[in-house]
């Protein structure tokens, strides 16, 4: 940790350039990174103080970091979009000249990234952002990124973002019909062996009178869900109740979610709801293939796992999920990216055997999922971070005027493909609310 001058007293320089997977290696012409890292007094809610162009979040029951412009870029595809975004992270990251002040988890130099659910999908980026503001356990931050050290940027709200007006919502390519067809296409594939899980995603489309503004979902998200983990890179938002990876001076977290049922709003009735779930052995057995699929990837990295033989049930405004926190301690030097890239896609969005299961999404669903399920996060210099699965979810196309919401379901051999539907349909219901006019 090296300490310097207050911020005030640094001097505006240009903006470095973004390097894309055409060139993953840091253009050393250009300089390395220069990043600063001060404590500041608290602001105040974290997604207020973003402008509307080239905001990034990742907010969890108030903490987290949000970050705008971008100091640099890198965006890739195929079944290498992991080794090589790990791999320009790494060269970035250790040229970098870092001042932290601070020196928590979040503080220096991050990156935000998003990634596609399938290995040809394109889409997959990470972005170094001009400005980080974060905060946890009391202390606010924030980093100036760039060629130069930045003068202090000001820390304070912004403008209200602009309300979604004239939302209207319809099926996409495969409408509800459909869809209950493939679960029953997928039931009978489990029933002919060799596939004990296949998740099965569908979307919604979202059209709006005018251009989203897309931290006002982000502030309804993040309000009415806590709990979660509330993000947005590069037009891709949501707010995610599963944990991927985190990786935190040597400790991997992994929260696991699989099996889920629809509240009703009365407290008695959710209760004895939330007891057949934990008692249901076709959700019993959907959750036991997505914790195993987790603590097998894990294993390799870990030592002194913990991985509990009975899940909790986790309860959210919408939903409440079979949830399993599996636990370890790292073993090499493994970074949050590259865990999140051992564990994708787990059984909780892929299925069991996840090969087997990918192959047959690819065949029956038809669905681009972009990187709807694909690790959504941040990770720092140090190799720390936290991936999340990203569920509850939306991709903004178009001008702005179009959303596309994600929602999927573990299909074994018990599924019914009316229920199914249901869930999907309560797994819609965070994003859905976000883009409705109140």
């Amino acid at each position: 940790m090296v300490r310097s001058l207050a911020l005030s007293h640094l001097t505006t320089l240009p903006r470095v350039r973004s390097w894309v997977v055409s060139n993953p290696a840091v253009d050393t012409d250009a300089g390395p990174l220069l990043v600063r890292t001060s404590l500041v007094d608290d602001p105040g809610e974290l997604l207020a103080l973003l402008p509307p162009d080239d905001a990034l979040a990742w907010v969890h029951g108030g903490d987290g970091l949000v970050g705008w412009g971008r100091a640099a870029e890198f965006r890739t595809s195929g079944a290498d979009r992991f080794t090589e975004a790990s791999d320009w992270w790494l060269d970035l990251s250790s040229h970098a000249v870092v001042r932290d002040d601070v020196d928590v988890p979040g503080s220096g130099l991050v990156t935000f990234g998003s990634f596609t659910f399938d290995d040809d999908a394109e889409g997959s980026i990470l972005i170094v952002p001009e400005v980080v503001v974060g905060r946890r356990d009391g202390l606010t931050w924030v980093t100036v990124i760039g060629l130069g050290i930045a003068a202090s940027p000001e820390v304070a709200p912004q403008g209200a973002p602009a309300p979604a007006r004239g939302t209207t919502f319809a099926d996409g390519p495969v409408d509800s019909i459909r869809w209950q067809s493939l679960v029953a296409e997928a039931v009978r594939r489990i029933d002919g062996g060799g596939l004990d899980k296949v998740v099965l995603a569908r979307d919604l489309v979202a059209s709006l009178e005018a251009p989203l503004d897309v931290r006002d979902p982000l502030t309804r998200l993040a309000s009415e869900y806590p709990s979660c983990w509330t993000f947005h890179v590069d037009g891709f938002f949501g707010s995610t109740p599963e944990m991927l990876i985190r990786l935190e001076r040597g400790l991997v977290t992994s929260r696991v979610l699989a099996g889920t049922i629809r509240r009703t709003g009365d407290d008695a009735h959710d209760l004895a709801l939330a007891g057949s779930l934990a008692r249901s052995s076709k959700d019993l057995e959907e959750h036991e293939y997505a914790v195993r699929s987790v603590a097998d990837a894990l294993a390799p990295h870990c030592t002194s796992m913990n991985v509990p033989e009975s899940p909790f049930v986790l309860h959210l405004p919408n939903v409440m999920h079979l949830a399993t926190d599996v636990t370890g301690v790292i073993r090499d030097d493994a970074s949050a990216l590259t865990l999140a890239a051992s564990l994708h896609p787990s059984a909780a969005v892929g299925g069991t055997p996840t090969k087997d299961a990918v192959a047959l999404i690819n065949e029956i669903e038809q669905l681009d999922r972009g990187r709807y399920a694909g690790p959504v996060g941040w990770i720092g210099a140090s190799g720390d971070g936290e991936w999340g699965i990203g569920l509850r979810s939306a991709q903004v196309e178009d001008d702005g005027t179009k959303v596309r919401l994600f929602a999927g379901c573990g299909i074994v051999a018990d599924s019914v493909p009316a229920d199914e539907l249901a869930e999907s349909n309560a797994k819609l219901i965070p994003v859905r609310d976000a883009l409705t006019p109140r």
